[in-house]
């Protein structure tokens, strides 16, 4: 799955979509989608990365406390 990071805009190929998914992980693991070569694996918060079209991620990915109001 690819999500955009938001502070300049790339793409960032997410490797663990159970991590993603997890509202306990405060990040995920994921590598930059650029240039021809594989990226190395690195730590990304979720809060720095949307969805390409810009819609945020939903907040059961986030927040272990979203269904509490």
């Amino acid at each position: 799955m690819f999500l955009k990071f938001r502070p300049d805009s790339s793409l960032v190929e997410v490797l663990d979509i159970k991590q993603l998914m997890d509202p306990f992980a405060s990040s995920v693991t994921g590598r930059f989608h650029a240039g021809e070569e594989i990226q190395e694996p690195q730590a990304f918060s979720k809060t720095e990365l949307v969805f390409p079209s810009d819609e945020a991620m939903p907040r059961c990915w986030l927040n272990p406390a979203f269904h509490q109001g």
